[in-house]
């Protein structure tokens, strides 16, 4: 009795709940999880766009101001010398007996060949011996120039090409007639090498 029951038509209503019965009913989900994920994600988009707004947002114009006048007055001190009128130089100026002056270079290192290929440099701290002030005056325009022709030049030599006191010798004559040629017709009337090292 109990399986024809079961077999019994369907009323109007009871359709939707024997094609119910196999297959997996589906579930709408409930209110109460659309309403935490919306806030979750309103809370996501909101945190980014409050984050974009702080660190994306243009600095005031002010502050703008303030910094740029800061920076050109911190590079105005560094470019002055001791009475704030003639910009400072990178070389060491000091005075020399005779009314010479002696106008130290700041240091020159340089990769230097060799046969075997073996990194070597060489570390040179030249003073130039000037007849007065004003051969000064025209070095520090050239200071740049003066430079690169030292790198050029001594990139070629040999640790050998500067063994000895011959070596140095050279080397002295040759980075004289160099600087005079850049800064002509001012003439240097010596190369001093303060220190010389080869490692």
């Amino acid at each position: 009795m109990a399986k024809a029951k079961d077999k019994q038509a369907p009323v109007d209503g009871d359709e939707d709940a024997i094609e119910g019965e196999g297959a997996p009913a589906k579930k709408k989900p409930p209110l109460k999880m659309l309403i935490i994920a919306g806030v979750g994600a309103l809370v996501v988009l909101g945190g980014g766009g409050g984050a974009a707004f702080v660190f994306l947002a243009p600095k005031p114009a002010v502050e703008g101001a303030e910094a740029e006048k800061a920076k050109a007055e911190k590079s105005e001190k560094k470019g002055k010398g001791k009475d704030g009128d003639a910009p400072a130089s990178p070389a060491v100026i000091r005075p020399g007996p005779d009314g010479v002056v002696f106008y130290t270079m700041p240091d020159i290192v340089v990769n230097m060949q060799t046969p075997e290929g073996k990194a070597t440099f060489l570390k040179l701290r030249l003073t130039l011996e000037l007849p007065d002030n004003a051969v000064a005056t025209e070095l520090d325009p050239n200071l740049p120039r003066l430079q690169d022709m030292f790198q050029t030049f001594l990139r070629e030599l040999r640790p050998e090409d500067l063994s000895g006191s011959q070596g140095s010798y050279q080397l002295r004559m040759e980075i004289l007639r160099r600087v005079n040629l850049v800064i002509s017709p001012a003439k240097v009337n010596a190369v001093l090498i303060e220190e010389m090292l080869i490692n």
